[in-house]
């Protein structure tokens, strides 16, 4: 193809003029001539486009591809862009019309996933791949990596790290526990434990399920947890048990004509069960029994046989030492059977007879004057000599009628004159402080009247 121009425009472009000593050209030579004279001759630089490509026309379809008037369309490879001008011409000047580049294609620099990050292949330039990573204890969410494209664009990039692992937390180990003696409960303790967040450590808070350590632990398995809080609402429980013993013997029955006390349920290790006996019969066996360690009671069993009075003693001292601690007194004086003060005595005392032995009341006459006077206990007669110690021991009168009530211990609580009711005689007994205690052990044990 050849281009034709004006004269002016042909001797601008070829950098001549008409003036005389022009260097190449003469009057004489016409634009052909001129333009024959350098057709095919090199005029600009030759030109490079690295990581391009460059599609030229000349004129004439020169050779080269540098000569005047040729022009040239700058492309760009893939993964670059063209900078400056995408077509250029070789001027008479001997100056390509333009400048050009191709530069690779970038892409804007990531945003950095907190608690993360990225590695590429190639930085932020065109078709560079970016893996994205989290830190120990994070989870990748969203893309899992982005790519460079032509548009200065990232084919992905909306990561995120969070932290969805749960803590980590490790509960104690407490050994099985066993009451002490004469305790139903132990107390425990352990060190607390001490979680760990596997994101970025930071715990906050702890739960415990269950009762705290250094508390008093009852007889029986109690369950226990702990649970732990990271910042991001994560949790983890670890469980554990706490398990208390309580050394047990069997049972023990309370005996007939008697009842039993013992302290706390009266069946575990260390306690104590205290046996009594109704009024008119006697404790056979251990008065007292302890759970030991081998779940075994000591002593031997216990049983309330029916008291056995023995008259046929030499003294009166020897007869009142059978009832020392077991029984209560009422010694009955009269000058004989037909005492109307012994009579209407012995008559409403018939009637109160449940009362008596609820009191441990054993009573004991005296009838008549020496040497014809006579004893009886019940069904049981005492020998005049035996009550004649008696009266003189607790100083009673033969020829008048009188009685004396005596506690357990011996002592002389009460005198009198004439007779009494038995209702008096019951509010008498009921304010000895021995007796406070039976009340309430014949309440608990259902004894009444």
């Amino acid at each position: 193809m050849f281009f034709s121009w004006s004269e002016s425009e042909s001797l601008e472009m070829f950098g001549h003029s008409k003036h005389r000593g022009s260097g190449s050209w003469s009057y004489g030579d016409d634009e052909d001539t001129y333009a024959r004279r350098h057709a095919g001759t090199p005029w600009c630089a030759p030109l490079k486009v690295k990581h391009g490509q460059l599609t030229c026309q000349t004129p004439r379809g020169e050779r080269y591809k540098n000569v005047l008037g040729t022009r040239c369309k700058v492309r760009c490879s893939r993964g670059y862009e063209l900078q400056g001008h995408s077509e250029i011409l070789c001027l008479t000047s001997k100056q390509w019309s333009g400048k050009y580049t191709c530069r690779e294609i970038q892409c804007p620099k990531l945003d950095m996933p907190t608690n993360g990050g990225y590695k590429c292949t190639d930085g932020s330039y065109y078709n560079s791949r970016c893996q994205f990573f989290c830190s120990p204890g994070y989870a990748l969410q969203g893309d899992r990596s982005a790519t460079c494209q032509a548009g200065h664009r990232w084919s992905g990039g909306r990561s995120m790290c969070a932290d969805v692992e749960p803590p980590v937390i490790k509960c104690p180990s407490v050994k099985d526990r066993t009451a002490e003696p004469g305790k139903l409960a132990v107390r425990v303790t352990w060190d607390t434990p001490e979680g760990k967040d596997t994101a970025d450590g930071i715990l906050t808070d702890v739960e415990l399920t269950g009762k705290p350590p250094g508390s008093d632990f009852p007889e029986g398995n109690h369950k226990m947890s702990y649970t732990v809080f990271d910042r991001a609402g994560n949790k983890a429980t670890c469980r554990f048990s706490v398990r208390v013993t309580v050394r047990r013997c069997s049972p023990l029955s309370t005996p007939d004509n008697g009842w039993m006390r013992c302290d706390g349920p009266g069946d575990n290790y260390g306690a104590t069960c205290d046996f009594r006996c109704l009024g008119g019969f006697e404790l056979q066996g251990s008065a007292a029994r302890v759970c030991q360690f081998n779940m075994e009671w000591s002593g031997v069993e216990t049983t309330c046989s029916p008291m056995k009075i023995n008259v046929a003693v030499r003294s009166a001292a020897a007869l009142l030492d059978q009832f020392y601690e077991k029984r209560r007194l009422l010694v009955i004086s009269a000058p004989s059977g037909a005492n109307h003060y012994y009579r209407f005595q012995m008559t409403n005392l018939q009637h109160a007879q449940c009362g008596l032995d609820l009191r441990h009341v054993t009573v004991v006459e005296l009838v008549g004057v020496f040497p014809s006077q006579i004893g009886r206990i019940r069904h049981r007669l005492i020998a005049p000599g035996l009550a004649l110690q008696l009266r003189l021991l607790l100083q009673m009168p033969q020829n008048s009628f009188s009685m004396v009530l005596l506690d357990k211990q011996g002592v002389d609580k009460q005198r009198y004159a004439f007779p009494v009711t038995a209702p008096e005689i019951f509010t008498t007994i009921d304010t000895f402080p021995v007796r406070l205690e039976e009340m309430q052990l014949q309440k608990e044990a259902g004894h009444s009247c």
